[in-house]
């Protein structure tokens, strides 16, 4: 019976897989799984996907080959006396949520998005060694003795050798018997990669804008993280001026005033000479504006980039969301960059539905 209950729960799982994976789009645009995630598990509302179970109707209510009928007539009760619509009285159905770990939303987005598996670059496997107790030895320390298999050993050798007396139970145990703890080294990776996501939150950029980032985001975090045992993450929010913060100031924050994106890429730079060289580290940075910049800011943005910031990044993406109030126009200062390096993509991000094209855009290069 067991056996068959994991084979249909297995199958109900392959089923919801199914159905996130052919609407993963909608789940994208509205962001419900982000408000819903755990630690490790995301909770996703699937009201079109119910277990299998019998339900009990009310006797006489009516259905198939019950009463009288004709043919194309619904088959439903009447509502109201004269067919109008009226308030119901019983329970609706209700939305069922499925949860999924990380590592299977990092599996869907890549089967979704037919991106390929990212490749490390550097020192890509930075371990340090934990000892682990998990093993028993002959030989050790009085301090590490296993006194539990110790008695079992001397009462083994007592039994077979026939001086065991069950009237009178005294195990005593010799040298020979004696069993000790002992550790094994097993490598424990760190964390490898670091994100680095800066974002405009001049007067330009509305809650709306904000909001795309914040599920672009969250995704792109989902896969880099299927890739690596552990993630550094760094936020950066900039004006004419760029500050590192938290994750939630970086999604909260309201500003105003002009824009200079140039002090987030000076930003940017500094924390990745402090704290992630590129010969230990696999950076990536992400940059999201509506694409205003102080007029004689670009060349210097230029400048920073090609001679600071790609030489140490993986990849650098910008994400340009499209606000009723920016211009648009640093979209073609990045654009003139993707043909001379490899690790740069820009991508435009007009409304949510081109968050899911956006997020491939930036992935599929597999950096």
């Amino acid at each position: 019976m067991g056996q068959k209950i994991e084979k249909d729960l297995q199958r109900f799982r392959k089923l919801v897989r199914g159905k996130v994976k052919s609407n993963l789009s909608k789940y994208i645009g509205r962001g419900e799984m982000i408000g819903k995630k755990g630690n490790d598990l995301v909770s996703i509302p699937m009201p079109s996907i119910n277990p299998p179970q019998f339900r009990f109707g009310q006797k006489g209510s009516g259905g198939v080959g019950v009463g009288d009928g004709k043919p194309g007539q619904p088959l439903t009760q009447p509502q109201g006396e004269d067919g109008d619509p009226q308030a119901g009285d019983s329970p609706g159905g209700h939305i069922l949520e499925v949860e999924l770990t990380m590592e299977e939303l990092a599996e869907i987005l890549g089967e979704e998005l037919a991106l390929p598996r990212i490749e490390p670059r550097g020192k890509k496997n930075i371990v340090s060694v934990k000892d682990r107790y998990s093993s028993i030895r002959t030989v050790g320390p009085e301090s590490l003795r296993h006194y539990k298999r110790t008695y079992k050993q001397a009462l083994k050798r007592q039994i077979s050798a026939g001086v065991y007396d069950p009237s009178r139970p005294v195990v005593i145990p010799e040298r020979e018997d004696k069993r000790y703890r002992s550790w094994k080294e097993f490598p424990k990776p760190e964390a490898v990669a670091a994100v680095i996501y800066m974002m405009d939150v001049s007067g330009s950029m509305t809650d709306e804008q904000k909001e795309i980032v914040r599920i672009e985001s969250f995704w792109i975090d989902t896969w880099i993280k299927a890739h690596y045992k552990g993630v550094d993450r760094v936020y950066i929010i900039h004006d004419a001026a760029a500050h590192e913060v938290d994750e939630h100031t970086f999604y909260h924050t309201r500003e105003s005033g002009g824009t200079k994106i140039s002090t987030a890429y000076e930003l940017a730079n500094r924390v990745v000479d402090a704290r992630y060289p590129p010969s230990e580290w696999n950076v990536y940075a992400f940059h999201f504006s509506d694409g205003d910049n102080w007029g004689d800011d670009n060349p210097k943005c230029l400048a920073l980039l090609k001679e600071h910031l790609l030489p140490k990044l993986n990849l650098f993406g910008y994400g340009q969301v499209e606000s009723p109030y920016g211009s648009g126009e640093f979209m073609e200062t990045v654009e003139g960059l993707v043909g001379e390096f490899e690790n740069v993509v820009a991508s435009r991000i007009p409304d949510r539905e081109a968050i899911l094209g956006s997020i491939k855009e930036f992935l599929s290069t597999g950096r």
